[in-house]
C-alpha cells in the first residue's frame, strides 16, 4: 500500500498527471484533472495551438501505450477562456486523441456533463457552485466552451449528484451541410477490393459539419452491401476504404468552409452509415489517425441530423436513434439526435446519451524511464 499511496500523490519529480476515466457507449474519455501546465493564449483556439506546439508530449503520454492505447480519447479542462471571462461559458475544454486535438466531441461532452456536475473541487471547476439547477425538473445545466463554440449541457441530478440512470443531453453549435451527393472518383491505384469487386470507380458522399467536418458515406456505396454490422473481420477492409476516401477528400479544402474559424476547416472523419430502420442508423466512424469510435459519435450525430433535415428526411422537432457497432449490441446504449431549430447558421441539434465512470488514476514518468511519452505499435495493413 505504501507504493500505491505514493504514486497517487502529486510529485513534480515524476510529472504526475491525475485523471478520471469514463466511457460513453464504450468510447473512453480520459479527463485530466491535475498536473497539466497553464497554457499560453488569450483564446481557447490559441491555447489549443499552445498545447499542440509546446505540450504535446503530455497528450502522447496519456493517449499512447503503455499508459493508454491507440483508441484512447482525452479531455483537458481549461478553467478560464475568453468566453468564461466574458460570462458566456462556465468552463473550457480541449479534446485530444491518437493524432492531435479535435474541435468537438459529443461522447466526451456527455461524460464531462456528469463529471462537472459531480465535482465540487473549485480548483478544477471554479464556477461549479454557480451552475443553475432547476428544482422542478432536477436538471443542472452548464455551458461548455469547446474549440468549435459553446455547447449547452443538461444533466439530471439526484441528491446533488448526476443520475447515472438518465441520459445527459447537449445542444451543439449550428450544424450544416456543405456538399450533397458528391461524386468522388477513386483512382485504380487506391481502389479497395470491395469496390473493384462491384466494378465501380466512383463513390457518392455527403459532407456535413457538426463541430467538425465529416464525410458521410453508406456502406453499400463503398461496396459492402451487408452494412457495417457484418463480420468483425471486415473492419480492416472498412479501414482501408475509409482511409483511401479520406486521403482523396482531405485536400479539397473548398468542402470545409467554416463561416468564422479557419482553424476548423479540415476533414476530421469518415463515417460509414447503414440505415437500419426508418427511425435509426448504425455507423462506423474512423476519425483522427483511423481511430474507430466505439460510440455513435455525438458530433457526427449533429452532422447527420443536419443532413437529414437538409434532405427533408427529418423535420424540426423530430429525432432519430443512432448506434455504433458497439452500442447496437447493448440496449439503451446508443445516442438520440433531435433537430431543435433551424437558423441562418444551420441546424441546432440536441444529442443525448449515457456515460459511466470507469476509474481514476495518477500517471507518472520516472526519471530514468526510456519511454516518457509512450509509443504506438502499428500493425501491418
Amino acid at each position: 500500500m505504501d507504493v500505491f499511496e505514493t504514486l497517487l500523490e502529486h510529485n513534480p519529480a515524476t510529472r504526475t498527471i491525475k485523471v478520471v476515466d469514463m466511457h460513453t457507449s464504450g468510447e473512453p474519455t480520459r479527463i485530466v484533472v491535475n498536473g497539466y501546465p497553464q497554457l499560453e493564449g488569450e483564446t481557447l483556439l490559441e491555447m489549443r495551438r499552445c498545447a499542440r506546439e509546446k505540450h504535446d508530449d503530455i497528450r502522447q503520454r496519456l493517449m499512447r501505450e503503455p499508459r493508454g492505447h491507440t483508441e484512447m480519447y482525452g479531455a483537458i479542462l481549461i478553467a478560464e477562456t475568453e468566453l468564461t471571462r466574458r460570462g458566456d461559458a462556465d468552463i473550457g475544454v480541449l479534446f485530444c486523441h491518437n493524432e492531435g486535438y479535435s474541435t468537438m466531441c459529443g461522447h466526451a461532452t456527455i461524460a464531462l456533463g456528469r463529471f462537472l456536475v459531480d465535482t465540487h473541487d473549485l480548483s478544477i471547476f471554479p464556477h461549479r457552485d454557480t451552475l443553475p439547477h432547476d428544482e422542478a425538473t432536477g436538471v443542472t445545466t452548464l455551458r461548455l466552451h469547446a474549440p468549435c463554440g459553446v455547447v449547452y449541457v443538461s444533466v439530471h441530478t439526484d441528491d446533488g449528484h448526476s443520475d447515472a440512470t438518465r441520459p445527459v443531453s447537449f445542444l451543439g453549435v449550428p450544424s450544416f451541410v456543405t456538399a450533397r451527393d458528391l461524386e468522388v472518383d477513386i483512382p485504380p491505384s487506391v481502389q479497395w477490393k470491395r469496390l473493384r469487386d462491384v466494378q465501380r470507380s466512383r463513390v457518392k458522399v455527403d459532407i456535413a459539419y457538426g463541430g467538425a467536418f465529416y464525410a458521410l458515406v453508406s456502406a453499400a456505396e463503398l461496396g459492402f452491401p451487408a452494412g457495417v454490422r457484418g463480420d468483425v473481420r471486415t473492419l480492416a477492409e472498412f479501414d482501408e476504404a475509409a482511409a483511401a476516401l479520406k486521403r482523396i477528400l482531405a485536400p479539397r479544402t473548398e468542402l470545409y468552409a467554416h463561416p468564422s474559424e479557419p482553424d476548423l476547416e479540415y476533414l476530421y472523419s469518415v463515417m460509414v452509415v447503414e440505415e437500419t430502420s426508418p427511425e435509426g442508423e448504425t455507423g462506423l466512424c474512423f476519425f483522427a489517425d483511423q481511430q474507430i469510435d466505439r460510440s455513435p459519435t455525438g458530433s457526427c450525430v449533429m452532422a447527420r441530423v443536419a443532413l437529414a433535415v437538409d434532405q427533408g428526411r427529418l423535420q424540426i422537432g423530430e429525432g432519430r436513434e443512432y448506434e455504433s457497432i458497439v452500442s447496437v449490441l447493448h440496449d439503451g446504449n446508443g445516442f438520440r439526435g433531435v433537430a431543435v431549430e433551424r437558423g441562418s447558421e444551420g441546424v441546432v441539434v440536441k444529442v443525448e446519451g449515457r456515460a459511466f465512470y470507469t476509474g481514476a488514476a495518477s500517471f507518472v514518468v520516472e526519471e530514468h524511464d526510456m519511454m516518457p511519452d509512450g509509443f504506438t505499435l502499428a500493425l501491418p495493413s
